[in-house]
């Protein structure tokens, strides 16, 4: 903005990314590439108004972005909020294998899926730590852009803020079909998906 010499307040950035958050996270997801049978599975804390929040992700075992969920608590039905959303994704593959942490909540949670018809019988359920570093690392992508921030006022806010960052991360990853490798790439690609001319 400085660069064509208009001058903005940092709370009218903050305001385009509330609105356009959410919205590059769900037109992206219409181009990205499907991801393989293999999860791994973890939370991180995000701090939102002075109160740690529970963000679960999940990437597959190439490190592409499954999904994620912002959870005010770490529990059994948040577990099974997160694998309704990820599972739910269109470019998403059912899984075959599930790795995760050693929290108590993931296998009765994977366990009533299961019950319900939600997720296939035959899912094979690993608590093996060192096969989650794939997942723990990703978690420093995200957790980096949320600590430059002044800090995360409201949990709805954070919801969209946490969207546009995923969906940048995802499109920096090159889980998008089109070639996206540069910055320039990047911003034309955004551009196509809001129509916009380049």
């Amino acid at each position: 903005m400085e660069e064509r010499g208009l001058s903005m307040a940092h709370t009218t950035i903050m305001r385009w990314v509330h609105q356009y958050g959410p919205q590059l996270d769900k037109r992206v997801r219409r181009h990205l590439k499907p991801t393989n049978d293999s999860w791994r599975v973890d939370e991180t804390y995000i701090k939102v108004k002075g109160q740690w929040m529970y963000l679960y992700r999940a990437v597959d075992s190439e490190g592409n972005t499954i999904g994620f969920y912002l959870s005010e608590s770490r529990n059994k039905q948040a577990a099974k909020r997160f694998f309704m959303k990820a599972l739910a994704t269109s470019h998403v593959c059912k899984p075959r294998v599930i790795t995760v942490d050693k929290n108590p909540a993931y296998p009765v949670a994977i366990q009533e899926l299961k019950e319900e018809k939600h997720m296939p019988e035959g899912i094979q359920i690993r608590q093996v730590k060192y096969l989650n570093n794939m997942v723990e690392q990703d978690h420093r992508f995200i957790k980096k852009r949320v600590r430059s921030m002044l800090g995360l006022k409201s949990f709805r806010t954070a919801t969209y803020i946490l969207s546009g960052i995923e969906a940048m991360h995802m499109i920096k990853k090159k889980q998008v079909h089109q070639g996206v490798k540069s910055a320039q790439n990047q911003k034309e690609f955004i551009h196509k998906l809001f129509g916009l001319a380049s």
